[in-house]
């Protein structure tokens, strides 16, 4: 099958010669993609990886499976065909995939190197995007959605509403992390919160508050065409570029509604100055929320900054199928925009473009991109 694959350090490019997977278990379904989002993370394995990818000539810990691999893990699409065991779902079915791999996931893959049945701590709990052995379908352990087919177990795959266009649904996924985000600090009705950075993830983090029905919301972003777009989404923009770095969380602080500090805060750029201000916007018994992924290198923190007031510091880990299912119904009932999701794709490309007009259109002109699409199946109007 068609597919854009990652093949070893450094090169990812389309090719036509991927086997087509079947399903090998009872609880599977093999599904017919019709968009899948390029993620920042799928950026880094090309720039620095591998990360989540195996390394070359290597196999994949959970799933045993060998490079090349079809890349993408922001999926939707129509299901082709089910498994003898599946029962919540029939071809024709619209969906989302949840992508997560766990330990939980080893039943499926002969050639795991966890023992079948064996599970980690967190799997244990019921905690699958926290697994010790933990990667996402399309990022490290099995083929994803860069390519015309994928097989996924039952238990990661969501129904989606018809009046939901798939290019839309293809958005679930990053949602799925801002939600979980939100639910995972236990976020109340009403509340006002300050979300630092307006890229993918920290726009994706103003719909699902919008879903939850906050409050105020405010949004710190230095990128004039990323505040620009944050402005659509009807929430107060400030540019922190405007004042130095400790007036500058003053004056965020003016914007809450009492003028003392947020309920929430959540870090969505993952630099020293985002992790200042969150904590020191935050009011007290605030939550602040770390939903940027870091790099290696530590940060200056001063725990009586949390003290004093009483904050609460929260760290997340992408998403679990009940988030995707949330952020459907919130979609379904209109407390998530879809108008206002579609401001977030600024590209919809076919799937033979993917490097030339995904990836590369995304590291050479981020600051006029949020959410590239790639069709491996032709749905919908190209640009």
């Amino acid at each position: 099958m068609r597919s854009l694959a990652y093949f070893k350090t450094g090169d990812i490019h389309f090719t036509d010669k991927i086997d087509t997977p079947k399903i090998n278990n009872d609880h599977e379904l093999m599904i017919d993609v019709a968009w899948c989002g390029i993620c920042g993370t799928d950026l880094h394995e090309f720039l620095e990886g591998p990360i989540f990818m195996p390394k070359d000539g290597d196999t994949h810990y959970l799933s045993g499976l060998d490079l090349p691999l079809p890349m993408g893990h922001e999926m939707s699409g129509i299901v082709k065909e089910v498994g003898k065991g599946v029962t919540r779902f029939k071809p024709g079915d619209r969906v989302v995939i949840e992508a997560t791999t766990s330990c939980g996931d080893t039943h499926r893959w002969p050639k795991s190197k966890v023992a079948k049945g064996e599970l980690c701590p967190a799997c244990e709990m019921g905690l699958p995007n926290c697994c010790t052995h933990g990667s996402f379908q399309g990022l490290g352990s099995v083929g994803g959605g860069f390519a015309e087919q994928v097989v996924v177990g039952e238990k990661h795959v969501v129904k989606i509403p018809d009046k939901l266009p798939l290019d839309v649904a293809a958005l679930v996924e990053p949602l799925s992390v801002a939600w979980h985000a939100a639910r995972l600090a236990e976020f109340k009705e009403g509340s006002n919160a300050l979300v630092l950075g307006s890229g993918p993830i920290g726009l994706a983090m103003i719909l699902a508050l919008k879903g939850m029905k906050a409050g105020k919301i405010v949004v710190s972003e230095p990128a004039k065409l990323r505040r620009e777009l944050a402005e659509k989404l009807n929430v107060v923009v400030f540019n922190p570029t405007h004042t130095r770095a400790q007036n500058a969380i003053e004056k965020l602080k003016e914007l809450s509604p009492k003028d003392h500090g947020f309920d929430y805060t959540f870090d969505c750029s993952g630099v020293q100055d985002t992790f200042n201000a969150a904590v020191k916007a935050a009011c007290i018994q605030g939550h602040i929320v770390n939903v940027a992924i870091w790099g290696p290198k530590p940060v200056a923190f001063h725990p009586m900054d949390m003290t004093y007031g009483e904050k609460k510091l929260t760290g997340t880990m992408g998403y679990v199928t009940r988030d995707f299912e949330e952020v459907v119904d919130a979609i379904d009932k209109g407390y998530i925009s879809i108008e206002e999701c579609k401001l977030l794709i600024t590209g919809r490309v076919k799937l033979e473009d993917g490097m030339e007009k995904g990836f590369h259109e995304l590291i050479e002109h981020k600051e006029t991109n949020v959410k590239i699409l790639l069709t491996p199946n032709n749905h919908g109007e190209l640009q």
